[in-house]
This record gives structure tokens, sequence and C-alpha cells, in this order.
């Protein structure tokens, strides 16, 4: 997700979801992806402008396996930003074929991809020819304006990249319906119809890893991707801990926390990012609306830690 999960909020994720799984391993997300990243912007940008979006590209030993996510529709571009990703030392390649943004789209990229299927395997071959050793996966709708997965779906297993990710809408209800999971089940019908190995991910409305555990199950799918439901919880992936037993003053911390993180590795990205994750952070509990309305006239970690510790007096 663009400006959401970025090195810094990946970076909290992996700390605060870390746990000691009962083998001794050490538990946590199974695998992050960076905010979707252009091909065409690595390839064609000033230099100052390349390091700007290397920056998306950021990450730290602590968020592995960590997948580079690109968009293009350009396969020159495509090819060599994949190979750019295996040299960095990426453990993947995802190619979002789904995003509903208009800019997006009028590059002939996102979901742009689900009405030129030819355009979309070509892309996924250029992927495939940078990235080496590495897994492509591909993220995508059920359909433009209508599910589409019947012919859709066939189109990206041809190709066999190593995960299909669907979210479980088309691009034209974009989040306004409920996700729907049984039609992602179909996909995995389709799949072994094919008797193709990629495995099948879905992503919508999962609020929870129980309820992630529990579609899986239910609509036999290899994997739950989610979004919205880590802004401002870090913990989400921590098999011991939630929103509801993370005292108020331990998460307006780590908001302070993530805040410094934040400016210490991002300094050249505007400020105002941090505050649609504020939004998530400060909410449900009394006086968290003013609270809220007094951090987003802030505009610098001092101030956000100021404010926070002024308030934690008050309670």
């Amino acid at each position: 997700m663009a400006d959401v999960t970025d090195a810094p909020f990946r970076r909290m994720i992996a700390k605060y979801s870390a746990h000691t799984r009962k083998d001794g391993t050490v538990g946590g997300p199974d695998v992050m992806w960076t905010e979707f990243v252009a091909a065409d912007g690595l390839m064609r940008a000033t230099p100052e402008g390349k390091v700007k979006l290397m920056a998306d590209l950021m990450y730290g030993e602590t968020e592995r396996p960590i997948v580079a996510q690109l968009f293009s529709s350009n396969e020159a571009y495509m090819e060599a930003a994949a190979k750019l990703a295996l040299d960095l030392g990426f453990d993947g390649i995802d190619l979002n074929m789904g995003c509903p943004a208009k800019t997006i789209e009028k590059q002939g990229c996102g979901s742009a991809m689900i009405r030129d299927p030819q355009k979309a395997r070509a892309v996924i071959r250029a992927a495939k020819r940078g990235a080496g050793h590495l897994p492509v996966s591909v993220k995508t709708r059920l359909g433009y304006n209508v599910d589409e997965i019947e012919t859709w779906v066939p189109e990206i297993l041809a190709e066999a990249p190593a995960v299909l990710t669907l979210h479980a809408r088309t691009r034209k209800e974009m989040s306004k319906v409920p996700a729907r999971f049984e039609r992602v089940a179909r996909a995995v019908e389709i799949r072994n119809e094919m008797n193709s190995d990629t495995l099948i991910f879905a992503n919508g409305d999962v609020k929870s890893i129980e309820e992630a555990y529990e579609k899986a199950a239910l609509h036999s799918l290899d994997g739950v991707m989610l979004g919205r439901a880590i802004f401002g919880n870090p913990w989400l992936f921590h098999p011991e801990k939630d929103l509801s037993n993370v005292s108020l003053e331990e998460r307006l911390l780590v908001m302070v926390e993530h805040t410094k993180l934040f400016v210490e590795l991002l300094p050249f990205k505007n400020f105002a990012i941090m505050k649609k994750h504020y939004k998530a952070y400060v909410n449900g509990f009394d006086g968290a609306v003013q609270f809220r309305n007094e951090l987003m006239a802030a505009n610098t970690p001092e101030e956000v830690e100021r404010l926070v510790h002024e308030f934690l007096a008050q309670q």
C-alpha cells in the first residue's frame, strides 16, 4: 500500500509482531511486500528522482522474507526493474495488476492489465527474465467491471507465477462491497483443473490472523494477505497481543517510535504521510478525537512526542 507499508512501518511490524514459537523459531508475518514502485520511474528518473524511488525499495533484514512490488506496462522496464530487485537481494517480486487508481491505469498498469491479458502475460514473462531465480507473483482482482475469473485467472496461471493473490472484488467495486472469498475459492478450482503449481492467496476485509486462518481453511486457500488490518496495529501477527490487551500508553509510545523511525529513514518524504497512521493509532478511547486533531497539526517527531506525554499525563 503506497505511503503506508513503507520500511519504517514494516520494521515496526517485524519488531512488535515477533514472538518465539514452540519449536524455538521466531514468528511474525510469513512474508511482507514493499509499497508498489514504478518500474518505468526506476529506469527513467533523474538521479534525484531515482533516489526517492529507491527509498520505496529500502528494507532491513528483520523484514524478510521481503518481496519487491512493481508495476509497469513496459516489458523492457519491467525486466530491468526485476533485475534490479534481484541485485538488491529481495526474496521475490510481485506484479501489481489490481490497483484501481486512475493515474496508474492511464499508464496501462494496475487494474488496466485486466483489460489486456496478452500485455499482462508479456509483462509477467519480462519480470521472470529479469528476476533470475526469484519467484514472481501477481496481485490482481476478480475482474474489471464484472467478475472475469473464468477467463482472467487462466491467462495469469498460463504464465505460472509462484503466487496469484486475488483481491476478492472487481475494479469497479473498489472496496465498496464485501469481499467475495467464495470466488477466490473458484480460482483455486481453476488452478487445480489446470494442474498448476501456483499458490492462490486472497485478500479483502480480513481483520485478524484468526479470521485469515478460518477463511483459508474454508476456501482451500494457500494464504491470506492482510492490508488495512495492520493500520495502527503492529502487534497484528503476535499470537498473544492485540489492541485489546496493549495498554494505551504502549500504543501511543509505539506511535512516537514509528514517527521517529519514519523521519530517520525517509527524511525527504512529506511528514503528512505519518498522519494516516495517527488516524489508526488514535481511536477507540476517550478523548481520541480531540487528541487526534492535535496530532494532525504537528509537523515534527518532537511535537508528536510532547503531545503524547501531555495526553498521557492527563489520564
